[in-house]
């Protein structure tokens, strides 16, 4: 049966998804595509012209999944150490169900290839990157972080620890909770950042 444009696309655009995570998406082609969904190449070039176009669909699709869980995951107000472990955790949540999230991001030949995709995944991981960084230098500014911490250095090695994390996970044949892992290590992360003169929740959770 033919489905609807917007209808046949999301349908595509999940199944690369899907296909990601099971053969890498550097080795994904229309053929197979085609074959998962159920139809011949010709329905899917009719939907989207050019394979890249298809990437740059995902990577849309992907900049909406993660900007949604930055932005809907625990409290939008208060403690800043708070929000900021909600937004990692949060990430973490979105890779856990979306396990091809990594690859993608992360896939040289693939994004070599296509500019308009580099771009569109560049400023989305700066924008997560910012995110790390606005909610550091609150917790700074309230005296939760050492003064002496740069906000955007210790963004990148937030996200330097989901990434390892992710990947281990990836690696691992994803035997363990992503989620629950992330939280101690990111406990251990933060630990680092406290200001030893100013007891914070954060504190309390290192310590335990």
């Amino acid at each position: 049966m033919r489905k609807p444009s917007l209808e046949r696309k999301a349908e595509i655009v999940d199944t690369v998804i899907g296909l990601a995570d099971k053969v890498g998406p550097d080795r994904i082609t229309t053929d197979m595509i085609a074959k998962v969904i159920g139809v011949t190449q010709a329905t899917v070039f009719r939907h989207f012209p050019r394979k890249g176009d298809i990437w740059n669909s995902v990577a849309m699709h992907l900049t909406s999944k993660m900007r949604e869980a930055w932005e809907r995951t625990g409290p939008v107000e208060g403690d800043a150490v708070d929000r900021l472990e909600a937004v990692v955790l949060g990430h973490l949540q979105l890779i856990a169900r979306m396990p091809a999230l990594p690859a993608i991001l992360l896939s040289r030949e693939l994004h070599g290839g296509n500019a308009p995709l580099r771009k569109t995944l560049q400023q989305t991981m700066a924008s997560f990157q910012k995110r790390l960084a606005t909610l550091i230098a609150e917790a700074i500014a309230a005296g939760a972080f050492r003064k002496d911490l740069v906000a955007d250095d210790a963004a990148l090695l937030i996200i330097g620890l989901v990434q390892s994390l992710a990947m281990r996970w990836s690696i691992g044949g994803r035997n363990e909770d992503l989620v629950a892992s992330g939280g101690r290590l990111l406990a251990v992360q933060l630990a680092g950042f406290l200001d030893p003169q100013h007891p914070t929740k954060a504190n309390t959770k290192a310590e335990s």
